[in-house]
């Protein structure tokens, strides 16, 4: 609506936006920058959190380990992203490395918070029942510990995934040569307001599917056993 009765340049009309849409897919080049970011997101989402989980874990466990790193984990949750992505790029070049440690390591924080705080909640009763038991590492893994873990995995994930969609952005338009934040950057300075908004469409589009068909059924997994004991 206010596309009509504004200034098309700066507002496009839906239509508009939608036939870029189609025509950046059949092209190909939506999807080709639409794959770049999502493998971007992908990489530096697995390994936060894998790394963040190991860390995390041991933090909570081990006070030894948690006085050591304690004061690192509040500097990386306060240190502005911008200023790890530029540092990495100066120190590591503008390469796929550099892109993908930025981004892991601007969600790394989170993911060590909120496990720290789980591997904390653990109930000591089942871990003397599993000794009692002499239950062997894997048991004790699976059975013990991932369960009671899982809520606060779950949580991690979630919000982190949403705050690795944001910075993966931002690497892309400071030194990446494709991805939605290289086209972003790139109609910026066409001031091609319909593409900017075509791209961003996709962009969410792909975030809300993931959100709905992965995240969220996770998450109800997760918590399932809170509904069964209320």
């Amino acid at each position: 609506m206010g596309a009509h009765w504004g200034n098309f340049r700066h507002l496009p009309a839906p239509e508009e936006v939608l036939m870029i849409m189609v025509e950046e897919t059949a092209s190909g080049r939506l999807p080709y920058h639409l794959g770049a970011t999502l493998t971007r997101v992908a990489v530096a989402f697995m390994l936060a959190m894998l790394l963040g989980t190991a860390i995390g874990f041991l933090m909570g466990r081990f006070r030894t380990v948690n006085s050591a790193l304690d004061l690192w984990l509040v500097v990386l949750l306060n240190l502005p992203a911008l200023v790890i992505i530029i540092l990495a790029y100066v120190w590591f070049g503008l390469n796929e490395t550099a892109a993908v440690g930025a981004v892991a390591l601007n969600k790394l924080p989170n993911v060590i918070v909120t496990i720290r705080e789980g591997a904390r909640a653990l109930d000591p009763d089942l871990d003397q029942m599993a000794k009692a038991f002499r239950l062997n590492w894997r048991k004790r893994l699976f059975d013990v510990l991932l369960p009671q873990l899982q809520p606060y995995l779950a949580a991690s994930a979630r919000s982190g995934l949403s705050l690795v969609w944001k910075i993966v952005l931002v690497v892309e338009l400071l030194g990446r040569s494709n991805g939605i934040g290289f086209q972003l950057n790139m109609f910026f300075q066409l001031f091609d307001v319909a593409s900017i908004i075509a791209y961003a469409l996709s962009f969410v589009a792909v975030m809300l599917a993931i959100e709905v068909i992965v995240l969220q059924p996770l998450e109800l997994r997760a918590n399932r056993w809170r509904v069964r004991t209320t």
